[in-house]
């Protein structure tokens, strides 16, 4: 995720018991999979939870792997690291054309916002690959944005006045058009990918994009702005970042970051103050042009969400109540449009990942609230899941019966590896012993303001929630914590994580009951040399990293941790980087699921490591697992050549571009194994 100034301490008040408690008592039990409280490992899950609707041209091993490469050292490098026997390919790079409207990338920054919607937009995120007729070597990728550097986008900087308000109207459209999502489509020829350039499938979603939003929050009483009379459409998706697909065969991007491109000067909702709208800017300046002679249909305007005017027809007061969704998106369908599902929850997103997926049972999504003290949900669908909606064309169609009817839920967890799915719904019993109608007047009134509900019902505030995983081999669900530095006035002395800096990985299991799970800490992030306290795991130099974040298992059941690390002590011994597990292959001698610890630690690998300054972000993989897909984000003087590995000269700068990193095995064979 992209670094930004918000801090969740200021509206999360609820003093809901912090993780840091719970978790203090359950590490005085050890781990509840070592107890034989919790999970036993089981047999593999249906061919639907393993590939979802996507086949593929290449069958792939059924029989869980090992991983076949050794763990790297870390690196400062302005290229990136593979093991031996692997090539890493420059792929799709910021301002890429999809067609020829858009000239090709410009080093000197003119390339202009018409260029910008007609070209890969910047700091590519999560991501996901859709194969043509189940093609390994032909299929769209959908790439998210997440946000801009302005510096990078305007060489000389975005121009202002004297008073630093923003003064070039196209400055600012290039700008909005750098964000959102791109689908693109790609082929491999000759062991090289390429962008087929002009492709039906090519697209941009920007954050000017004309939108569909439907669940409990499709209310006209909600939605109806100056540009939207009925209520029925929005305008655009930012702050991009962590993604899903679903198994009928779409695209889910996730707004993360968004409350900072809105402001409201006057009196704030309660939603608003909780979810951190701004009281003063926004993140980029855009509504300075508001009333510009060159501003189109309110394009500016809108990110002021103050109350202005006599009616919500008047002004944009609730612009922003169309912001903070999962969005779903049809890749092969050129003539759709994306559709904001309400349903699942509003807040900042970080991604959003299905569980197992059975014939007669609901579709369940998860999703973590990616700030500090902020919580982890799940969705539960009304309808049950029927394996003919997987290979249905109607793809939007299928999500509306999925999406948009269900219940919301949010995790608290408590002692002994127990953890309680309290739903948000209107009878919903709060810790104060009434329910949330008591402060709410409908579903739509907590959906927009979900972690306000959730602060009611007892949920438990976590370290920072961000990517979430589901091993196909059993259907255990994996989230990343990314970190917590705020966390800082517990009174546990014996927490062994206080002033988190490096994160951990929180794992759980469903159980029966829909409203239960049991859970544990697979694995602390630490440095080699952290005190007994830190290094819980026991980690050592070739696994040792910090403040996990993207997070994605593949087709085998192997799982993939991506870092953005910001501890010091390990930013001085390596760039963020990627790394490898098999979790289901970790049993301990009753044969329940293990945790990383100092007997297995070296079962987790170092497989990547990006250029200095960057992100190490968004996973995808070919059906056939031969080709790897990530992003790098925000590289500080990065990529010199089109081999990714190719370190940038001493003494010369480049204007660095986020792009893509396609890895493969030079003999051709499935990537780790």
């Amino acid at each position: 995720m992209s670094k930004d100034t918000f801090d969740p301490t200021k509206y999360n008040n609820s003093h809901n018991e912090p993780f840091s408690a719970v978790l203090d008592r359950e590490l005085s039990r050890r781990s509840i999979l070592r107890t034989g409280v919790g999970m036993a490992a089981v047999g593999m899950l249906s061919s639907v939870g393993l590939t979802g609707c996507n086949s593929s041209d290449t069958a792939v091993d059924t029989v869980t792997p090992t991983l076949g490469f050794d763990s790297i050292p870390g690196a400062k490098l302005d290229a990136v690291v593979v093991p031996k026997g692997y090539t890493a390919q420059v792929f799709a790079p910021w301002g890429t054309p999809l067609n020829d409207v858009a000239q090709e990338w410009q080093a000197d920054g003119s390339n202009t916002a018409l260029d910008q919607a007609n070209s890969l937009g910047m700091h590519h995120d999560g991501m996901h690959y859709f194969p043509l007729n189940g093609s390994s070597t032909d299929g769209l990728l959908c790439i998210n944005h997440e946000y801009i550097d302005q510096t990078a986008l305007h060489p000389t900087g975005p121009s202002k006045d004297g008073n630093g308000l923003r003064i070039i109207v196209d400055e600012v459209r290039k700008e909005i058009n750098a964000h959102g999502v791109t689908v693109i489509r790609i082929k491999l020829t000759n062991g090289i990918w390429d962008v087929v350039k002009n492709d039906s499938h090519n697209r941009r979603f920007t954050g000017a994009t004309v939108m569909d939003i439907r669940g409990p929050v499709a209310d006209k009483a909600l939605l109806e702005t100056a540009f939207s009379a009925e209520g029925d459409k929005v305008r655009g998706t930012l702050n991009n970042c962590g993604n899903g697909y679903t198994p009928w065969g779409t695209y889910l991007t996730c707004e993360e970051n968004w409350p900072g491109y809105f402001v409201n000067t006057g009196t704030q909702t309660p939603d608003q103050e909780r979810i951190g709208i701004d009281d003063n800017n926004t993140r980029y300046g855009w509504d300075d042009l508001a009333g510009h002679l060159d501003e189109v249909a309110d394009e500016f305007s809108r990110f002021d969400i103050t109350n202005k005017g006599a009616s919500a027809s008047d002004d944009y007061r609730n612009e922003a109540n169309g912001h903070g969704y999962i969005v779903e998106i049809d890749p092969y369908d050129n003539q759709s449009r994306a559709v904001k599902r309400t349903a699942l929850g509003r807040f900042r997103h970080e991604g959003c990942v299905y569980g197992k997926v059975t014939a007669g049972s609901p579709i369940v999504f998860y999703s973590g609230h990616d700030s500090r003290f902020e919580y982890i949900y799940k969705f539960v669908s009304d309808a049950l899941w029927d394996p003919a909606d997987a290979t249905r064309t109607d793809r939007l169609t299928v999500g509306e019966k999925y999406m948009d009817q269900g219940t919301l839920y949010v995790a608290r967890f408590d002692d002994d590896g127990v953890g309680v799915w309290l739903p948000l719904t209107m009878n919903s019993t709060t810790t104060q012993g009434g329910t949330l109608a008591d402060t709410f007047s409908s579903l739509a009134g907590i959906i927009l303001n979900t972690a306000g509900a959730a602060d009611l019902v007892g949920a438990t505030p976590m370290d920072r929630p961000e990517w979430a995983a589901v091993d196909p081999v059993n259907g255990a669900v994996y989230m990343t914590l990314t970190n917590n530095t705020k966390r800082t006035t517990e009174t546990n002395q014996a927490n062994p994580r206080l002033n988190n800096s490096t994160g951990h990985i929180i794992r759980w299991q469903e159980s029966d009951n829909a409203t239960q799970f049991n859970w544990d800490i697979f694995v602390f992030g630490a440095p080699e040399n952290g005190a007994p306290d830190v290094n819980i795991s026991g980690l050592k130099t070739l696994n040792q990293f910090a403040s996990p974040d993207g997070l994605a298992f593949d087709a085998r059941g192997i799982m993939w941790v991506q870092t953005d690390n910001g501890a010091p002590e390990l930013t001085q011994y390596t760039n963020d980087q990627m790394l490898a597990v098999i979790p289901s292959q970790l049993t301990t001698a009753s044969g329940e699921l293990d945790t990383i610890n100092s007997d297995n630690q070296t079962a987790l690998k170092r497989f990547f490591v990006g250029p200095n300054g960057a992100e190490v972000t968004g996973l995808a993989f070919s059906p056939a697992q031969t080709d790897l897909f990530l992003n790098v984000q925000h590289p500080a003087n990065w990529p010199y050549s089109s081999d990714a590995t190719v370190v940038t000269p001493a003494n010369t700068s480049i204007r660095p571009r986020a792009a893509t990193v396609i890895i493969r095995k030079n003999d051709g064979s499935e990537i780790g194994v």
